[in-house]
């Protein structure tokens, strides 16, 4: 038996570390371990609850939109609330957009290099690139000038000796499997991507005034006034520029982003069978289609499926939702706890760095053990794709069976790693398609005189009740994010915030069961120990955000732990 660790995995938010054991070349066991705690939900106490949405979204820089509306929702929850329909369809836009461009920066710049050998790149013919490019899709950039610059780029970076964001990986490692040609054309599209996120968010500069942080998120609905026939409002000419915007969100996911997945994953059809994880998927829905605030309304359908069983799914409930700190270095008992009664007291005991082994038979992780019903679930883009698809979704529907067909497997090949990354792109391709239609709804409903977008009727504190308790959901990126709040005497009396890397990244609860990484882990093969690409390939593919799970460390500011750089 061989141990090994991983500490820290880049190309992630935050720190998280994997130790793992090792016999004849596969995993037989893994332990998923964050190395930092946050501290934002004691922050929140005694606080006015109409601002916790402006500190949440600090919890992490990437995810600041969706603490934001999870906040503001778990806020109207508790105050009973309606949101006007032109605030909903705008918060829609907002974070549709900022899934998909989520989405396409996991995809090329935080997972792309599990799969692609950037390095090999530089033995394609750029002729035989562009041949392969454009036999997928008519991207105009499919050219054979446009791939030899695209490789001379990387070969400066090469012969300067800095291979700048492409440093410091295994590149070489027998389990690449893509031809030069293949890798060429990735990496051109890496190097596309990031003009192209930085290009569609403006999006969130429009409506939310910047990004990241957005501004004009607000208990009750938007702070974004509505006058076609003002500058200073959302009007003709802004909402023509996110349609433009949108259409560009659109076509590169069409035409760029899905043949590259397809691709790719044609080369990788194993890892169909590597990965599964736990087998429990929770969705909580996303994309209210009107002001109800009912879960039917939601154009992403909310629920659950329980050991990969696809004929039912079952419906939600938040009281069974708990978090165990078994293994985890809070204060607390073994039991799980109910969020609204949820403690965040931190109780470090783990060794002294420096320090190669952590005794993951107690505590070993920042991170809580969120449990429904007892049972760890998986969230994310998979869970999300998997509910949708098992209640019925023509959406999602045909674009999995339009997946699986075009990579010759069955639907059992969605519970793995490839399936994780495949259903991730088809979020992306659904959200795209219906983002325009969003927008047409907003149009339609400004065009009949509802220029409505905050409702000020609970505004004032006095009319709120001495006690009060709400819940927010938002299936975000990452997938299912929840807040909770408990409001005494007009102040925030607990908050906490389950966050999808929560679920996924827990480590053992009270019972030792395993959190959805670590059990993601087990059976996966080796091919060389010594530089485990395969572990990065399946955490990649729950695309970890350690720094929602996790957050600041020791109030006077001491290193708690040292991280190696592998």
């Amino acid at each position: 038996m061989t141990k090994i660790v991983v500490d820290p995995i880049t190309r992630i938010e935050g720190h998280l570390r994997i130790q793992a054991e090792v016999n004849g070349g596969t995993i037989t066991d893994a332990w998923s371990s964050s190395t930092m705690f946050r501290g934002i939900e004691s922050i929140l106490k005694g606080r006015d609850p109409r601002d916790a949405w402006y500190f949440t979204q600090r919890i992490c820089g990437v995810c600041t939109t969706v603490h934001s509306i999870a906040s503001i929702r778990a806020v109207e929850n508790a105050l009973n609330i309606t949101v006007p329909l032109n605030a909903e369809l705008i918060r829609n836009l907002i974070i549709g957009t900022q899934l998909v461009q989520d989405h396409v920066i996991h995809f090329y710049h935080l997972h792309a290099l599990d799969w692609v050998d950037v390095v090999s790149a530089l033995k394609a013919d750029p002729a035989k690139s562009a041949a392969l490019a454009a036999s997928l899709s008519d991207w105009p950039l499919n050219s054979p000038t446009y791939f030899k610059s695209v490789q001379d780029k990387v070969a400066a970076f090469v012969k300067k000796g800095r291979l700048g964001p492409f440093g410091n990986a295994y590149w070489g490692h027998p389990a690449y499997k893509l031809p030069p040609e293949a890798n060429l054309m990735a990496t051109a599209h890496y190097l596309e991507a990031l003009d192209w996120q930085r290009e569609v968010i403006k999006i969130h500069a429009i409506l939310g005034s910047k990004n990241p942080h957005p501004q004009t998120f607000l208990v009750g609905g938007m702070a974004i006034p509505i006058d076609p026939n003002s500058q200073n409002a959302l009007n003709a000419d802004k909402i023509a520029e996110i349609g433009e915007l949108l259409g560009k969100v659109k076509r590169f996911v069409e035409k760029v982003y899905i043949p590259d997945l397809l691709a790719v994953a044609s080369f990788y059809k194993d890892w169909a069978g590597i990965g599964a994880g736990v087998g429990n998927y929770l969705s909580y829905g996303e994309y209210p289609l009107d002001n109800s605030g009912k879960p039917e309304k939601l154009w992403f359908p909310q629920g659950i499926i329980l050991n990969r069983d696809l004929t039912k799914v079952h419906p939600i409930d938040q009281k069974k939702i708990t978090e165990s700190v078994a293994h985890s270095w809070y204060e607390g008992g073994s039991a799980g706890v109910h969020p609204y009664d949820g403690q965040t007291e931190p109780k470090y005991t783990g060794p002294k760095p420096p320090y190669d082994m952590i005794d993951t038979n107690g505590k070993y992780s920042w991170v809580k053990s969120p449990r429904y019903d007892g049972k760890p679930m998986e969230v994310g883009p998979l869970a999300v794709i998997l509910v949708a698809y098992a209640s019925g979704h023509a959406g999602a529907k045909g674009a999995v069976d339009m997946v699986l067909k075009k990579l010759g497997v069955g639907p059992e090949a969605l519970f793995s790693t490839l399936g994780r990354t495949a259903a991730r792109g088809i979020e992306s391709l659904l959200v795209a398609e219906e983002l325009p239609k969003w927008l047409d709804m907003l149009v339609a409903n400004i065009k009949g005189g509802d220029l409505a977008s905050h409702n000020g009727e609970k505004w004032d504190p006095a009319s709120w009740p001495h006690e009060a308790a709400g819940f927010g959901w938002h299936n975000a990126p990452r997938g299912a994010l929840g807040h909770w709040v408990r409001i005494r005497d007009q102040k925030i009396e607990n908050y906490q915030a389950v966050v999808p890397t929560t679920w996924n990244a827990s480590p053992r609860d009270e019972k030792g069961e395993r959190g959805p990484y670590e059990a993601a882990l087990v059976g996966t093969p080796l091919a060389d120990p010594d530089k485990p690409l395969e572990i990065l390939r399946t955490i990649h593919s729950f695309d970890p955000c350690l720094a929602c799970a996790v957050h600041v460390v020791d109030p006077e500011g001491n290193a708690m732990v040292d991280v190696k750089v592998l």
